[in-house]
Parts: structure tokens; C-alpha cells; sequence
């Protein structure tokens, strides 16, 4: 659900059907027709931009679980996997690619603490907050591609470039906007070249 949406709308969408639903089981999950997942995506308010879409993915996800892991979404990660076994088994899944595979088995491993065998193919997600972030901070150019962020998170920290994920998300959104950034406000600003910059730019422009 995490695409061209906010983030905030996106992760509320499970809470929403299961309000209609009465619960969220997979047993309950598993009875939904593809025309009742449309119907809760699209009644009595769009859930997303793309219904038609997300309602595919989402009954197609269901029914994956239910058949190939007999109903428990836990068989995904369970055992101790390598990181890379869990994202490739997020990306067998309709709708998925190397980002959000990545994105989930981040999750799992920095919020709720699943145990993998190693955690180096975790990549950093590189939406427009992290890539604008990873461009002020000097890491990378200013015309940075998604690719680059990859293998400069890569290079950085090998053994898990996905845990610079969030917090380049969350300076992008809080502090490092595209416009009237507010560098005074943000934990990285002493270590940042480009709110030194802001800042000096300002001391320069202040009346003698």
C-alpha cells in the first residue's frame, strides 16, 4: 500500500478493513472474494489512490499466505533466515519490488527485532526525502539516483545499509524540506555541509 500515498495513510489502510471486517485473522483475511477487497478499498471512502490495484495485490497477498504459508505470514521469516532469503520471498509477492521487499524486511528486523542470519541485504529505501537528505549531506551529487543511494548506504555500512533508512526519511520530512529547510532544527547540523552553508549564508547576510 506504501506507494504514492503518505506514509501515514498507506499504513492505516489494514486498521481501516479490519474496522469493517470486525478483526484482521487470516481466517476472516482468507474468505474475502477479490470483489469484497475492492468493495472494502472502495466503500464508504477510497482507501488509495489506485483501488483497483492495491485491491489486486492485497487479495493476491491473502491467498499467498494462506497457500503457501499455510495462513501464518510468520513462516516468512521464521528460523532465522539470511536477509536476503526474506526479501526475496517479500518479493514473490504481486506488487513487490526491491524496494518495498527491502522496506518490509527492514521493519521486521528494526521494529519489531526478528532475528536474521545477517542483515547486509537490507538496502536503504531511496524515495525523494532520502535522496534529497543523502545529496545535502554531501554523501552523494545533487542529480543522485536511486542506484547511487543504494550503494553509497551500501558502502557506508555494509553490514546493514537499511538502518540508515529512517532517519534519513524522517530528517527529509521534519526538517530537510525541499524548500526553506529548517537546518537549525535538525540533529544533523553540525555534521551537515549544507545547513554550515544556510548558516553562514545568513551570518553574511545580517546588518553590521
Amino acid at each position: 500500500m506504501d506507494r504514492q500515498v503518505k506514509a501515514e495513510r498507506a499504513w492505516l489502510i489494514p486498521y481501516r478493513i479490519s474496522q469493517k471486517i470486525g478483526g484482521f485473522s487470516m481466517r476472516t483475511l482468507s474468505e474475502l472474494s477479490r470483489q469484497d477487497v475492492n468493495r472494502l478499498m472502495k466503500e464508504p471512502e477510497p482507501l488509495h489512490r489506485f483501488i483497483e490495484m492495491m485491491a489486486d495485490h492485497f487479495y493476491s497477498a491473502v491467498q499467498r499466505i494462506k497457500n503457501v504459508y499455510a495462513g501464518d505470514a510468520a513462516l516468512i521469516w521464521k528460523g532465522k533466515p539470511s536477509s536476503a532469503e526474506v526479501v526475496y520471498r517479500f518479493l514473490e509477492f504481486e506488487g513487490i519490488g526491491p524496494k518495498i521487499g527491502s522496506m518490509a524486511a527492514n521493519c521486521l528486523a528494526r521494529e519489531f527485532k526478528i532475528p536474521f542470519s545477517d542483515y547486509y541485504s537490507i538496502d536503504i529505501s531511496a524515495d525523494v526525502h532520502v535522496r534529497r537528505v543523502f545529496s545535502r549531506l554531501r554523501l552523494c551529487s545533487a542529480d543522485v539516483t536511486v542506484e547511487q543511494v543504494i550503494y553509497k548506504a551500501r558502502a557506508l555500512y555494509p553490514e546493514f545499509p537499511g538502518m540508515m533508512d529512517l532517519p534519513c526519511w524522517e530528517i527529509g520530512r521534519s526538517w530537510c524540506r525541499p524548500h526553506r529547510p529548517a537546518c537549525g532544527d535538525c540533529y544533523m547540523k553540525d555534521l551537515c555541509p549544507t545547513a554550515k552553508q544556510n548558516e553562514n549564508g545568513k551570518q553574511d547576510a545580517a546588518p553590521g
